[in-house]
């Protein structure tokens, strides 16, 4: 059996730069997810020591083994918030990017049979210290590392049930439109990566409540964010970024297609 898009979810998605389908993975397999979620954050913990830490906007970040670490705002600079790229931490979350599930979908939102990896990350807020993220682009922080900043849809797969209180993904709807826009100017290391506010309404947001196991297909030039955990419930994510067949993935340079 196969997952592609139907006609009207291809023009829903076309027409709005995102596409929600839940409940794509059963409890059982969200369950044996997050264990491999948590063992990849152990793994990247430990090669932390030896990376190169550095600072931007008070913000702590790790460079090490093609791998950047994101921490939290102090004073929880301790907990991880974000690892990328993060396949190669887990064998399960490397067979996850071949998952037809996931995969079937971008060839649809490509028209392409073959397909490659561009990125991954896992997005994760911890209870009561996961912070937000600002409305932003993806296509902006790729726009010099790739060739094909069109053409680079992402995945995301919620690993707990979201909602506003534990941060849920949020979406300017039809925003990717307009493809790359400006950046803030307000003088921070990271304004730039953040959509000039003067560039969108955010009465078009969207607040995607979703449960565990449901995947978020969305456009890379859709504005898009999130709210931080307020909650005492985790709020777990992985993305997955796909391109055209053949093309270096962001971190390492390698190629890796997807069978």
């Amino acid at each position: 059996m196969n997952s592609f898009l139907s006609k009207e979810e291809s023009s829903f998605y076309l027409n709005e730069g995102y596409l929600v389908r839940e409940n794509q993975f059963s409890i059982h397999e969200v369950n044996s997810l997050r264990d491999a979620l948590e063992r990849a954050v152990n793994n990247a913990q430990e090669k932390a020591p030896n990376g190169k830490v550095y600072y931007l906007d008070e913000k702590k970040f790790v460079d090490v083994d093609y791998m950047t670490l994101q921490y939290e705002p102090q004073p929880s600079d301790n907990i991880l918030k974000v690892i990328e790229p993060a396949h190669f931490l887990d064998k399960e979350l490397y067979s996850l990017t071949q998952d037809k599930r996931i995969t079937d979908p971008i060839r649809s939102i490509l028209k392409e049979d073959e397909i490659s990896l561009w990125t991954d990350k896992l997005n994760l807020k911890r209870p009561g210290s996961g912070s937000g993220f600002g409305w932003h682009q993806d296509s902006p922080y790729w726009v010099h590392d790739s060739r094909n900043v069109d053409l680079l849809p992402n995945v995301y797969l919620s690993l707990d049930d979201a909602n506003e209180d534990n941060g849920c993904f949020r979406v300017i709807r039809a925003s990717h439109k307009e493809g790359c826009l400006p950046g803030t100017s307000n003088g921070t290391q990271l304004g730039g990566f953040y959509t000039d506010p003067n560039c969108f309404n955010e009465t078009d947001a969207v607040d995607l409540n979703i449960t565990a196991g449901s995947l978020v297909f969305f456009n890379q030039h859709i504005i898009h964010g999130s709210g931080p955990n307020l909650s005492d419930q985790q709020r777990r994510a992985y993305i997955i970024t796909y391109q055209p067949k053949d093309q270096p993935m962001l971190k390492s340079g390698e190629v890796n297609n997807i069978n």
